[in-house]
């Protein structure tokens, strides 16, 4: 959504205000027209078009000054009390402005005395005070409910930022966590000297790329999200020998769906972690992926000791949560399971994304 600047806020209303008057100008004009029978229409133009200036001017005052600071702050007894005295004030100023200003350039008849038009309430009400209030009726009006548009896209603007935020801050809870269980990998193999260490450096350079990069897009495509993965087990998988880590997985992809990145990839962060990496005895984790038009479904699993805590309540799975969430609302399915030792998690998405 673009951000008006002040300066183009007071453009658009200028304009909108010379459409708006000159509109009601050549209605109430047209509408003179229509119902004259006689006379000088000049002067019918005339008397119109003095009424319209007071109508301009009482409808502003009414809105940005009267509305903005009484109604606006809830002061409903000052709003009434100020709004009557003005619409008094103004009607009286109007009638004087035509009579001893306007009139004397066309009509030659005695004028109004001035206590005359001070006092003749009936007069000015039905006169100046009621043309004044249908003018500004029409343009407060459409001000509130222009008003109203724009606070709810500012409100919608407001939400979409702070959701924003709130994805970024989950990002960066997850990164950090990330690359530490990854670096500490690399120092693991740098202790033994291992020449597996330049292999995991390269490992990492890649998975580094992604986060740096693909990692802080809004959508990634699954193939990116898989070529990370593999990354990932691969270097992961330089720290233990076959019998202590094995590995499968089935992938289908028929469609080349977008998902929000880094989804998957913390989940199998999550199944080495709290599988291989707190469990003493053979790891196996089973990783599933399988898309077509309509959906993504991505299932994985690993066997984890007894003597450990399950990881259903870890910080990555509730990233996970939130992060789908905002990304789909409710139309997403998330599904977390445990029996017999084995930790399963499921995650099935659309193939729109907005």
């Amino acid at each position: 959504m673009v951000k008006i600047r002040p300066e183009s806020r007071i453009r658009q209303n200028v304009y909108f205000q010379i459409f708006f008057w000159t509109a009601l100008f050549l209605f109430g004009t047209a509408r003179t027209y229509g119902e004259y029978d006689g006379g000088n229409f000049k002067e019918l133009v005339i008397y119109n078009f003095c009424h319209w200036i007071f109508q301009i001017i009482g409808a502003n005052i009414i809105f940005y000054i009267l509305i903005r600071n009484f109604y606006d702050r809830k002061k409903y007894i000052e709003f009434s009390l100020y709004t009557l005295t003005f619409l008094y004030v103004i009607s009286v100023v109007n009638r004087v402005f035509l009579v001893y200003i306007a009139e004397p350039f066309f009509v030659n008849e005695p004028k109004d005395s001035f206590t005359s038009i001070f006092t003749d309430i009936r007069y000015l009400l039905f006169h100046y005070t009621f043309p004044i209030i249908s003018g500004a009726f029409i343009f407060i009006s459409i001000m509130f409910i222009i008003r109203y548009k724009d606070a709810k896209e500012k409100t919608i603007q407001l939400q979409k930022e702070k959701t924003e935020l709130e994805l970024q801050s989950l990002k960066s809870q997850l990164n950090p966590h990330f690359l530490f269980n990854t670096l500490n990998n690399i120092y693991s193999l740098s202790v033994n000297h291992s020449d597996k260490t330049s292999q995991s450096i390269s490992q990492l350079s890649d998975i580094l790329d992604y986060i740096l990069y693909k990692g802080q897009k809004k959508w990634v495509s699954v193939s990116d999200e898989l070529a990370v993965i593999d990354d990932y087990i691969a270097l992961e998988s330089l720290r233990y020998s076959e019998e202590r880590l094995k590995i499968n997985k089935r992938i289908v992809v028929d469609s080349n769906n977008m998902i929000p990145p880094l989804l998957y990839l913390t989940l199998v962060e999550n199944a080495f972690k709290h599988g291989a990496g707190k469990n003493s005895a053979q790891t196996e984790i089973l990783f599933e992926l399988e898309t077509n038009s309509r959906e993504s479904v991505f299932k994985i699993e690993n066997n984890y000791s007894s003597h450990h805590k399950n990881h259903e309540n870890g910080i990555g799975l509730e990233n996970i949560k939130r992060q789908l969430q905002h990304h789909y609302q409710e139309n997403f399915i998330f599904r977390i399971s445990q029996e017999n030792n084995i930790f399963k998690v499921e995650i099935i998405t659309p193939t729109y994304y907005d």
